[in-house]
């Protein structure tokens, strides 16, 4: 079988896709192309408990495997506060709402483009 290669802001977006489908909050992603060497987007949201910050990395790392991508690194997936699933060119951040506000990577990356993510 052969290797099938994404466009990296496609994977942010099929990402998001899945995290709505859990009922992910506040979803944002950042286009760190011009501003950051390590990867390419960023796609950030909120849940509100751990147990739906979990849901929403399994519904995401499901929907990826589809595509035949699978993490690079997956971090804080027990504990489900910050829940970190890298995929090189797309590092996702699943926070719980607190969390979130206090590392607040939009406000440390807020030189880096947002993409609008449509909604139905």
């Amino acid at each position: 079988m052969g290797v099938i290669l994404i466009e990296s802001k496609k994977v942010a977006f099929l990402a998001a896709t899945a995290a709505e489908e859990k009922k992910a909050e506040n979803i944002v992603i950042l286009d760190l192309r011009k501003v950051a060497t390590f990867t390419n987007y960023f796609l950030i949201c909120s849940a509100d408990s751990t147990v739906q910050a979990q849901a929403i990395a399994q519904a995401i790392q499901e929907r990826l495997e589809k595509s035949k991508l699978s993490a690079w690194h997956l971090e804080g997936y027990k504990e489900g506060k910050w829940i970190l699933l890298d995929y090189s060119d797309v590092i996702i951040h699943i926070f719980i709402k607190e969390t979130r506000l206090f590392y607040n990577l939009e406000g440390l990356w807020g030189d880096a483009k947002v993409l609008e993510i449509r909604k139905n």
